[in-house]
């Protein structure tokens, strides 16, 4: 054999290797992160809704609207037995950017969020087992996007929000309600006015609030106690930033990703930090691969301990506590769908569903990641 053919042979066996190697790194890296693919979609397309994982394993789809002014009654079921959408009862108002919650009874409260052209006290609960919203008592201020914590004692604490649209509104108030009574109570307020912020239960059943907007993107924290009933300023944020993420780490630390300096379209982040409640001290983490805002509340916390991070995007990404990276996910959704939601099924999978891109057109597109 000469020496030219003998070098050919070497360079194809060779290449082949290198692609077999990246291949086998590829099929390591997709089956380690997990992937997205469509679903069936939902009967009307949504965004700014609520999604909540009942006791059975369906997801209650609450409210959300089509497009500006043009709000949704209406609530559907996803039955991940069959992988279809069907309709359940409507509420009592049309409402966006409510707060949706699962109490302790396996009923479902839905308060605040826009109604038509102003916020809404009202409230409402959710009985699986009729499919029907029944009425209760109102907030103690009308609150639109609130963040919504449920306590260790099985109680919510509803935080900020808007009272009305236009210059003043948001607000540093904050009410307790009382699963036992179906009774709303104020609590201390907050140090800092805020929309758009982050509420993560601490692992010592403390409640941490980050960032927000009331005027200008902010970067404080605090804490509330429910035992005191009171909130303390923690350190600040590394950035600034509102409509991010943040997701409970399994070692009690809690990740804060994405959102914006800017109240809308500019500025969208890519950074993240860790929260550390022993240091009470925020620390960067690497970045997201893309930036992105108008996130859901709360990132999923999969099975493995993991985080999915969604939304904002075409493509989601996975926030490894061990590496303190991220991962992107296998498949893209179709366009960079904002205020979609995200609900981690009983399963290990998640219900990804809804959202709109930059015009105000809602889809009724649904996606499940499988880990």
């Amino acid at each position: 054999m000469n020496r030219s053919r003998l070098l050919s042979i070497v360079f194809i066996v060779t290449s082949f290797a290198i692609v077999s190697a990246a291949f086998h790194s590829s099929s390591i890296s997709s089956a380690r992160v997990g992937s997205l693919a469509p679903a069936s979609p939902m009967l009307e397309p949504r965004s700014g809704h609520s999604a909540t994982l009942l006791p059975d394993g369906k997801v209650l789809i609450v409210g959300g609207m089509r497009r500006n002014q043009e709000f949704y009654k209406s609530a559907e079921l996803y039955d991940p037995a069959t992988g279809r959408f069907q309709r359940t009862g409507e509420m009592s108002v049309g409402r966006v950017g409510q707060v949706a919650v699962l109490l302790r009874s396996g009923k479902v409260l839905i308060a605040g969020g826009w109604i038509a052209h102003d916020t809404t006290d009202s409230a409402e609960l959710y009985d699986p087992s009729t499919g029907k919203f029944t009425t209760i008592g109102k907030m103690t201020t009308r609150r639109g996007r609130p963040s919504a914590t449920i306590l260790q004692n099985g109680d919510v604490l509803i935080a900020g929000g808007e009272d009305h649209d236009g210059p003043g509104a948001t607000l540093a108030s904050a009410e307790v309600f009382h699963a036992s009574t179906l009774q709303f109570q104020s609590t201390g307020s907050m140090h800092h006015a805020r929309i758009s912020h982050t509420a993560t239960l601490l692992n010592d059943g403390r409640v941490l609030i980050a960032g927000g907007f009331a005027g200008e993107v902010s970067a404080t924290a605090e804490l509330y106690d429910p035992q005191k009933g009171m909130f303390s300023e923690t350190a600040s944020l590394s950035a600034a930033r509102c409509k991010h993420t943040a997701g409970l780490l399994p070692d009690g630390r809690v990740l804060i990703a994405g959102g914006s300096s800017n109240r809308d379209w500019n500025h969208n982040l890519n950074s993240a930090e860790i929260y550390d409640p022993h240091t009470g001290h925020f620390t960067p983490t690497a970045n997201l691969n893309d930036s992105r805002f108008k996130l859901p509340d709360e990132a999923v916390q999969l099975m493995s301990g993991k985080l999915l991070i969604a939304g904002g995007s075409k493509e989601s990404e996975i926030f490894d506590p061990a590496t303190g990276k991220f991962d992107v996910v296998v498949g893209q959704m179709n366009d960079n769908w904002h205020y979609l939601s995200e609900t981690k099924l009983r399963d290990g999978t998640v219900l990804l569903a809804g959202g709109y891109p930059n015009s105000d057109a809602a889809t009724a597109q649904t996606w499940i990641y499988r880990p």
